[in-house]
């Protein structure tokens, strides 16, 4: 596993979301198989547990979380994890792993809103254009294939995607446990998650759904890999560059699903859907521009007056 703790928000945005556009496709072609979302869902949070697991152990980081923790990474681990994967499994073979991640896509849009809402610091101008750039693109790519074997209402419901993200990218941040190490936030939420995921699989009379995997065996173990790089890096994000920053790698990610998808799996997609991934391309570009500081000259945008955590959870 790299070390993440040199790298810089930039290269943790576009690092996270090329691995999580790579889990698009890939639920595609578990789906194929026979494999159950809920089951491709607990692949991923075992795979990103497993391999935390040792480098915590080495260093000394896996004491049971209490209090403010435990809370933390149950609400993370049921929101972020476990539940947001299932509808991005379930949705993924009715409409795409493309037309899926872009629907990802428009979450730092939602997360912006709900940013201001609670008072969370917002972007500059040129990274509020950069989020405006992606919207406009994440939509046409989502409704580019619109009226086609009833996409139209799968992408409706598909937009609850971005608002989940939202939630979850907030409450990571305004509810944070005071010192706690990021890859130990995520070990234990991938820890409630799997724990969730197993009782539905338990109460779904489906317990053995999870051996269907081993119809793809190379699909998982790539699958594996990607949620092992992905995760250590996804908290060290949300704590070094809040809710906004981290929503974005939702552009990074329905690009590279997009293209995989394309090369790979033979989705097709029309002249609308390809102008809005370029557009999205454009606005990741003005999202870059903005957190490594080539805007600093430009006017910023207005202070909204944080909340402090005391006042909004104790």
């Amino acid at each position: 596993m790299p070390e993440v703790r040199n790298v810089g928000p930039v290269g943790l945005l576009i690092w996270c979301g090329a691995l999580l556009g790579v889990g698009f496709p890939l639920s595609k072609i578990s789906a194929a198989a026979g494999v159950s979302p809920i089951a491709w869902a607990l692949l991923v949070s075992m795979g990103a547990s497993l391999s935390l697991f040792p480098v915590l152990a080495a260093q000394g980081h896996l004491k049971l979380p209490r209090g403010k923790m435990l809370r933390y990474v149950v609400i993370s681990g049921l929101v972020s994890f476990a539940g947001i994967n299932l509808l991005i499994f379930g949705l993924v073979p009715k409409l795409g792993a493309g037309q899926v991640g872009m629907m990802f896509a428009l979450s730092p849009v939602a997360t912006l809103a709900l940013s201001a809402m609670f008072g969370l610091k917002t972007p500059s101008r040129l990274g509020l254009l950069g989020i405006g750039f992606g919207l406009v693109g994440a939509l046409m790519v989502a409704f580019g294939r619109g009226g086609v074997d009833g996409t139209v209402l799968w992408s409706f419901v598909g937009l609850t995607i971005p608002l989940i993200l939202a939630a979850g990218n907030v409450y990571r941040t305004i509810d944070w446990p005071e010192g706690a190490h990021p890859m130990a936030l995520a070990f234990w939420s991938h820890g409630a998650a799997i724990v969730a995921l197993i009782a539905v699989l338990v109460a779904r009379g489906e317990a053995g759904a999870f051996l269907s995997i081993a119809n793809v065996p190379w699909v998982a173990a790539v699958q594996i890999v990607a949620a092992a790089l992905t995760f250590p890096a996804y908290f060290r994000l949300q704590k070094l560059g809040g809710p906004v920053l981290l929503s974005q790698i939702g552009y990074v990610a329905a690009a590279v699903g997009l293209v995989v998808g394309v090369v790979f799996l033979g989705e097709r997609y029309g002249p609308i859907s390809w102008t809005g991934a370029v557009i999205t391309a454009i606005g990741v570009a003005l999202t870059i521009l903005a957190q490594t500081g080539w805007s600093a000259s430009l006017p910023q945008s207005l202070p909204l007056g944080r909340l402090t955590r005391a006042r909004l959870w104790r």
